[in-house]
């Protein structure tokens, strides 16, 4: 109670200037998206809208500078403050939204309309590491994107320029929405349609609740994950529907106390932690839990993946739980010798203590669970809790539906179909 104070009286100094939000309470910041979702905030939050600093809705004027104006005034009021996207539609090139912001509490971007981005390349410096994203949030303490809008990233027209099939080192194409270094964020009740790389990008950010959001690109869409995160701690995505050419979810390197619940994936290349052991020097991974999702027609259920190289890091702590899986092409995986064909030595990424718990479903393969682990770093701690998938392939394959392991030391409790590795 003494530190509670403490902190209280601090913020009480410290908020007039704008320098502090107080203790975030989620489900006051949950309610309080569904209001601006409905636009219900009441007479004490101050709107800003983009129509009054000049954006066109007419879907052919570039609004970019306008929509820069309208977050630049919502994030310097000192007040309870939502910058407004209206119905209609706006084109905007690559837009950064920087904080921080003076806001005593969350900072509200309320998404009604349609938001298309320029399909021009050139407006991008062919995306990237730094700035050449879509739209991004950067350095904000407190954050709400709600609504009943649609961000539209024009991905049909670039994909093309995609060479990572070819290139190891390729350059990612723009994400949709990109937070960086945001903390205490809700996202909730937005559409993504075709971006042209990721849908949503989370790095170094903390505290982020993604709900009811809606994802959705071709299944031969590239690189278009549905959210990707590294850096970051305490994500909770829930109630999400991801449909898409990559990932559904995909966590790299620092991703940790991750939960995934409720989110319905396909097409898509499911659930995946990693690829791991990329970059010299990661963070590790751990508190990550996928429960009650269900998969349909993915080219992976849920998977570990993991360079062959000597960058060193653990994956642990790892639940996957109550799934349901629909023709599946490879239900259960862990890949340790992900992409490096040419390497010869083993992965150094330790994989221990990972649960597969009541899943079950079809497979589109007679391999359903495929443990392929390194030879210097064995996987530890495997356990598979009643596991059942039938196959549901082409009816003229003659191999017996089965697991596959090496390197790998597995519990096995409760039912199991396929059979376990001898």
């Amino acid at each position: 109670m003494a530190a509670f104070a403490i902190v209280m009286m601090v913020c009480l100094v410290l908020i007039h200037g704008g320098q502090c939000k107080g203790l975030f309470n989620a489900a006051e910041a949950l309610h309080k998206a569904k209001d601006a979702e409905n636009g219900d905030v009441g007479p004490d939050v101050k709107a800003f809208n983009v129509l009054g600093y000049g954006a066109k809705p007419d879907g052919k004027t570039d609004s970019s500078i306008n929509f820069r104006r309208t977050f630049e005034a919502a994030c310097n009021f000192h007040g309870d403050a939502m910058m407004v996207i209206p119905e209609g539609e706006f084109l905007m090139g690559p837009v950064l939204f920087s904080g921080p912001c003076s806001n005593p509490s969350l900072l509200i971007i309320q998404v009604n309309g349609i938001v298309k981005a320029q399909s021009n390349m050139a407006y991008y410096r062919g995306g990237g590491d730094d700035d050449t994203d879509w739209i991004t949030f950067q350095a904000i303490d407190g954050l709400i994107v709600s609504g009943r809008g649609t961000f539209h990233g024009q991905g049909s027209q670039v994909w093309g320029f995609n060479d990572c099939a070819r290139k190891s080192n390729c350059v990612r194409l723009p994400a949709t929405l990109k937070f960086i270094k945001v903390t205490d964020a809700i996202i909730r009740g937005i559409k993504s349609i075709d971006p042209k790389g990721f849908h949503i990008m989370i790095s170094m950010s903390r505290n982020f609740r993604i709900f009811s959001v809606d994802l959705q690109a071709p299944g031969d869409s590239p690189n278009t994950d549905g959210i990707h995160m590294s850096k970051s701690d305490l994500v909770k995505i829930s109630k999400t529907v991801i449909a898409t050419g990559d990932d559904c979810v995909s966590m790299i390197h620092g991703s940790t106390n991750i939960s995934i619940k409720k989110v319905i994936c396909g097409p898509g290349h499911g659930f995946s932690i990693g690829s791991l052991g990329h970059y010299d020097d990661e963070a590790d991974v751990s508190g990550i839990i996928v429960k009650n999702c269900s998969l349909r027609e993915t080219d992976n259920g849920v998977r570990i993946k993991t360079y062959k190289t000597d960058s060193p890091s653990k994956a642990s702590g790892i639940i996957f739980q109550d799934l349901i899986m629909t023709r599946v092409r490879n239900p259960i995986i862990i890949d340790q010798e992900y992409g490096n064909t040419k390497y010869s030595q083993p992965s150094k990424v330790r994989i221990s203590d990972v649960h597969y718990i009541n899943i079950r479903g079809t497979s589109a393969s007679k391999v359903a669970v495929d443990l392929l682990c390194s030879a210097s770093n064995p996987c530890q701690g495997i356990h598979l809790d009643n596991v059942n998938l039938q196959y549901a392939g082409p009816p003229n394959d003659d191999m017996p539906f089965s697991s596959n392991c090496r390197n790998a030391r597995v519990a096995y409790h409760g039912f199991q179909s396929p059979p376990p590795c001898r």
